[in-house]
């Protein structure tokens, strides 16, 4: 994964644009006390991880879950490729 698009997705600044995200946003503002004011996803992160470990252990773990899944997706798909390509490769040789 690109290091440079995780930090962008970290550093970024949230905004209170339903009734959940200001409750979470005022919530994770009084534990960092930024100077500025501005709360990034990173703070959230760091407060759900110290204040509620388990729902982050499972966003996590169906993140891992799908990503291993997609793995085998993939790699299902590529053996098929390969297979299609050696049988018109095979084809090609017989017929020289």
């Amino acid at each position: 994964m690109n290091n440079n698009l995780d930090e962008r997705a970290y550093k970024q600044v949230v905004s209170k644009e339903s009734p959940v995200k200001e409750w979470l946003i005022d919530y994770v503002g009084e534990q960092h006390n930024p100077e500025n004011d501005e709360i990034t996803v990173e703070m959230v992160v760091e407060t759900m991880v110290k204040e509620f470990p388990e729902f982050v252990f499972a966003l996590a773990e169906e993140n891992f879950i799908r990503g291993y899944e997609q793995a085998f997706v993939d790699m299902e798909s590529v053996t098929k490729d390969m297979a299609q390509q050696h049988e018109i490769n095979e084809e090609q040789k017989d017929e020289e």
